[in-house]
């Protein structure tokens, strides 16, 4: 259990408030998660953001594009291509709008967080296809949006974190853009619900077992699960870009986030790995907690020293 006092109080409320997702249909879960989701009053001032559509390949793909407050002093910004959470079925650009401004502001980087496709209704890869081809629109508008094409990062939370990772692959074996970095927060790596973390942290966490098999469910058929592209951990991991991985200590996937930094390591990838023992899974959107805040500070800062 968690000895965070802040994360035991809240996480009563949060066991006590959500859902089970697992019991419902895919649209059925997106809709009951959206009512639950209030915008701040006073959100984190930002330079300005503006949202626009980018070329996919099935449709036009809705970003959000964030601007620091204060310019790099070194030149033009990174630029971070960011992967919200929501188990590949839910969440969008508001959900994670606080994540995104906190991230600009502290790395400094202009932020593109995508609206991917959702499941069930567009399976894998879909997702994984939308985020790489935010990448490569990434890359080729840098400039136009004032940002450093050579300062490029994939980044994302939970599922968001799994399609992070994707696109780093996709990007290294099919001769894309020059990735400069990943930034890695608690994320989905593989279908194995059987990992010391599920059996001590699969019920009564906030997010649990019963949720992560529903949702791998919704997005990747069994048969396709151990394609690299739906579980990087079964990717050949050298030559991939440095890595920032965080896990939390209370989660059920934090084995799984544990052994891809290990692995990444194993490969030969720098990587710093930050595993904050009392977090709960999706705890660094959770702005309330004090933990959120330090572990945030502390993942912009470790980004920041991989970029230069």
């Amino acid at each position: 259990m968690s000895g965070d006092a802040e994360v035991v109080a809240l996480l009563e409320v949060l066991e006590a408030g959500f859902p089970k997702i697992e019991e419902m249909t895919g649209p059925e879960a997106r809709a009951a998660i959206r009512s639950r989701y209030r915008a701040p009053a006073d959100p984190e001032p930002i330079s300005r953001t503006e949202d626009r559509t980018i070329p996919g390949l099935a449709s036009e793909i809705p970003v959000r594009i964030y601007w620091p407050t204060t310019e790099s002093a070194t030149g033009p910004a990174p630029v971070v291509v960011f992967a919200h959470g929501g188990g590949f079925v839910f969440c969008d650009l508001d959900t994670h709008d606080g994540l995104c401004r906190a991230m600009a502001n502290g790395v400094g980087a202009i932020v593109v967080s995508v609206d991917y496709r959702l499941a069930p209704e567009s399976a894998w890869p879909a997702a994984a296809e939308d985020v790489y081809a935010a990448v490569e629109w990434a890359s080729a508008h840098a400039g136009e949006l004032g940002g450093d094409p050579s300062r490029l990062v994939v980044a994302g939370d939970s599922a968001g974190g799994n399609l992070a990772a994707v696109a780093a692959l996709k990007s290294r074996d099919d001769g894309g853009p020059s990735i400069a970095a990943q930034l890695l927060l608690y994320p989905v790596i593989a279908a194995d619900f059987e990992t010391d973390s599920y059996r001590r942290f699969g019920a009564g966490y906030y997010n649990t077992r019963a949720a992560m098999q529903w949702y791998w469910d919704q997005y990747v058929p069994v048969a396709d699960r151990d394609h690299p592209h739906a579980s990087p951990i079964r990717a050949e991991l050298a030559d991939l870009p440095p890595a920032v991985v965080v896990t939390a200590g209370c989660d059920p996937l934090c084995t799984e986030g544990d052994a891809y930094a290990d692995a990444l390591a194993a490969a030969g990838v720098p990587v710093t790995h930050r595993r904050y023992d009392d977090g709960i899974h999706g705890f660094m959107t959770l702005s309330v907690l004090t933990l959120a805040g330090v572990a945030r500070r502390q993942a912009w800062t470790d980004l920041r020293e991989l970029l230069g």
